[in-house]
């Protein structure tokens, strides 16, 4: 973590806390890991702010946050290590389903699901796997069930793989073990 000067910034006096480092990975909720390509003073609609550029991991997406913004928007440090564990007891635990969400329409799970997707919250987009995982015991899973369950997995196992410094391939195989033996 750094300062920018405001005086550098066209903010005045006043100076930003810079909490991404240029180069950094972090994570930008919905779209998952981000690497921080600049920062850079742009002026829209006559303000001039200072902004992160970020870009997807795995895409040609590029995003833009305001430095002042960031953690309105959720932008975050990629999780620990020891916040894996937490994951993965996360998806171990079938004998307390926290959210019964069999009986629901699909409709309000997919809000429901959509909405811990897009939060960035890594703990929520955990429960949703292992809630549609759930689910697929019990039932043959629909197509939207099918694309948000491919969602979360590949949130978890990005986060996880950059965490771990491992390959995805390998976090992928130790998510799918935990998943088939709390079956």
């Amino acid at each position: 973590m750094f300062l920018w000067s405001g005086a550098n910034s066209g903010m005045g006096d006043n100076k930003i806390e810079i909490m991404f480092k240029v180069g950094k990975k972090a994570v930008y909720p919905a779209h998952g890991v981000v690497q921080v390509k600049a920062i850079e003073s742009k002026e829209i609609y006559g303000t001039k702010k200072d902004y992160y550029i970020l870009e997807v991991i795995d895409s040609d997406v590029t995003v833009m946050v305001p430095i002042d913004n960031a953690e309105s928007v959720g932008l975050r440090h990629v999780i620990s290590k020891s916040q894996i564990t937490r994951i993965y007891k996360i998806l171990k635990n079938t004998s307390k389903v926290e959210r019964p969400n069999g009986h629901q329409s699909w409709n309000k799970r997919y809000r429901e699901y959509s909405d811990k997707l897009k939060s960035g919250d890594i703990f929520e987009v955990a429960h949703v796997l292992k809630d549609i995982n759930l689910l697929q015991n019990a039932k043959d899973l629909s197509f939207g069930e099918k694309r948000i369950m491919d969602s979360a997995l590949s949130l978890l196992v990005k986060e996880i793989s950059i965490a771990k410094n491992l390959k995805e391939a390998s976090v992928t195989k130790e998510i799918d073990k935990i998943l088939t033996t709390s079956d």
